[in-house]
Order: C-alpha cells, then structure tokens, then sequence
C-alpha cells in the first residue's frame, strides 16, 4: 500500500478518535460510560478544576461541527441539576465541554414539575447514566427560606415564593434534626436537606426516573459544591437508595410513566 495513502488514513482516525470519543473498529460509537465511570468522570473533572489543571476538553471548533450533526444523547455522559448561581458555573467546574453534560440550571436547585420534565429529558432521552443534585454552599435560595422559616424573612417579588416553597420541607427537617442548630447555623443542614428533597421531589414526580434507577440502566446522586474553594463534595450514595424505598412505598406516588 502506498505510504503516504496509509499515513492519511491512520492521521484522519486518530482525529475522529480525538474528537468524538472512542470509536469501535465497526466506525460505530463505543458505548456509553456505565453510571460509577460517569461519576469517575466528574470526579476526575472536578478534581483537575480544583488543582488548577483543567484540559478544557470539547471546546474547539471540530466539537462545534460536530454538535452540529450529530445527536448529543450519543456523547453527554451526566444530567446535572445546579442552582442558577453565577459562582456555580457547572460545565467549567466540572472540566467539561460541548456535549459532555446535559445542564439544568434553576435557583436553588429544586425539582418541581418544568425541572422534573428536564431531568425525564436528560435521563430517557439524552441517555445520561447519571443524574446529579448538585447544591452549593452559600445557597441564597435556601438561606432566604431558612430565615424566612425562623421568622426572619422579608418581602419577596411575587413570582419568587413559589419557585422556592420547594425548600420549606428541607429546612423544616434540617431544623429538627439539629435542634442545637439557630439562626445561620441552619443554613449549611437545610443545604443538604434541600438535595434530598430535591430527589425525593423527582422520585415522586417521575415513574420513569424511579424505573432507570431500580434498573440499574442510571443512578442518582448528591453533591455540594463549594464555592470557596471550587470542590465538590459527595454525599452518600446510600441515602438515594433510602429516599427511592421511601417513594416506592408512597402511594401518592405518580405511577403513569408516560403523558396521556
């Protein structure tokens, strides 16, 4: 075979291979990642952002071209729900690019209905393998609701109350459960508290959600992402499994997978 015929066909491979992820002898996409190598992923992400060696992957031109023909549910490895928060800047924390994660972003991370119908999207459609509740120290989401819980609360736009009365169960129970706790002391509990809210939210919400994770086919998981320091914490995975035993045993359970 000619030799500059062969040394163009190994640079074109080694340039698809580069650009649009590991590619299988057949010319088809490899697989994608199952859920613990996704949260690897964002682990490994999160942990170069936090030593100052982000690689920027999937940020050039040819991922541009790309994402312009090709279907992200082939390429982005994890849903992710975030506070709107400008310090919480989801792909760039986590060291991502184009097509790599499937962002929903909404003050104070929670998981009402239009959240709920994202994360159906991320999960069924998109094929992320993992969902992630990612909240965030310095919340003023859940610190508004936490003071206005404690009778110190102010005025609020009209349209605000209702975006956040998702919050009022998690800082309820963050109160309970740390009775030592007063005052801004609440505020780190209630942030926890309102991740697995959160979750319990979308189990409750979305049968299909319930079914991936029973399935194995995803799993859900929590995260606090500090804005101080740029790392995130994660929090056991066990206590998804408890809150998806609590929902499945909820009669009040939305049981209809699919929209009529």
């Amino acid at each position: 075979m000619n030799t500059k015929f062969l040394k163009s066909i190994v640079t074109a491979f080694c340039f698809v291979a580069l650009t649009t992820g590991p590619v299988l002898a057949s010319g088809t996409k490899a697989a994608k990642p199952s859920p613990d190598e996704a949260i690897a992923l964002l682990k490994a992400g999160n942990e170069r952002f936090v030593n100052g060696k982000s690689t920027q992957p999937h940020l050039d031109a040819a991922r541009l071209a790309l994402a312009g023909k090709e279907d992200q549910g082939d390429y982005a490895y994890a849903t992710i729900i975030a506070c709107s928060d400008s310090r919480v800047p989801v792909e760039i924390l986590f060291d991502a690019g184009i097509m790599d994660i499937f962002v929903i972003r909404v003050a104070g991370n929670v998981l009402d209905v239009d959240e709920a119908g994202s994360v159906e999207y991320g999960l069924a459609h998109v094929n992320t393998p993992v969902f992630v509740v990612l909240g965030h120290t310095q919340c003023g989401a859940v610190t508004a609701v936490t003071n206005a819980v404690q009778g110190h609360g102010h005025p609020l736009e009209r349209n605000i109350p209702t975006l956040v009365d998702n919050i009022i169960p998690a800082v309820k129970k963050a109160i309970a459960d740390n009775p030592t706790a007063h005052g801004a002391d609440v505020i780190p509990y209630a942030i926890e508290e309102n991740i697995w809210q959160g979750m319990e939210d979308l189990f409750m919400k979305s049968p299909v959600s319930r079914d991936l994770v029973n399935s194995g086919k995803a799993k859900v998981v929590g995260a606090i992402y500090d804005v101080s320091t740029g790392k995130v914490n994660w929090l056991p995975e066990a206590k998804t499994t408890e809150i998806l035993k609590k929902v499945e045993a909820n009669p009040n359970r939305a049981m209809d997978a699919m929209a009529k």
